[in-house]
């Protein structure tokens, strides 16, 4: 399924600003720190996330193939210090379960560590449901958003992770 370019291209600045609820914060910036990795461990980290969100779904259907990508941390040295962005869409095999999978996903993502800071819709023409959950404990937060309208019906789904800071030594890898 190819991802809508019009999707990434919101979604990916919006999921990297508005994305940074977790309580542990590093000097003030307002992002949590994730702790010392690399970026391809921090990366595979990112993406089991995802995975454990798309098995809270609970319909069938299609999600877009995409891969966690390496970003900076605001106001840090991006040599030693970046966010990994996992940006990825759902596609449910029958339209009507589109409704199904957001209401799954609001019950569940708090019976698993996930805190629902947000939920209502958006300030777009189409006042998609979106949904933002912060999850302490795997220092990562979720903006899903239930695309009703689009053709297909899709839920567009950003995970980002806290202020990771490389290992001594070693160096960021962007991908």
């Amino acid at each position: 399924m190819k991802i809508k370019l019009g999707v990434l291209a919101v979604a990916a600045p919006l999921a990297l600003v508005t994305l940074t609820g977790c309580d542990t914060t590093d000097s003030g910036s307002g992002i949590p720190s994730a702790g010392t990795s690399t970026s391809s461990e921090a990366a595979d980290a990112v993406e089991g996330v995802s995975s454990g969100i798309y098995d809270l779904i609970g319909v069938k259907g299609k999600t877009s193939d995409s891969r966690a990508t390496v970003t900076e941390c605001s106001g840090k040295d991006p040599e030693k210090y970046f966010r990994v962005l996992h940006p990825w869409s759902f596609t449910p095999a029958s339209p009507g379960d589109l409704e199904t999978a957001m209401q799954r996903l609001r019950a569940a993502l708090p019976k698993h560590g996930w805190k629902i800071v947000a939920y209502g819709p958006d300030a777009s023409r189409n006042k998609n449901l979106r949904l933002t959950a912060d999850n302490d404990a795997k220092k990562a937060s979720v903006r899903i958003t239930q695309m009703a309208k689009d053709n297909p019906p899709m839920l567009s789904v950003d995970v980002v992770s806290g202020c990771y800071q490389v290992p001594d030594g070693q160096q960021v890898e962007h991908f």
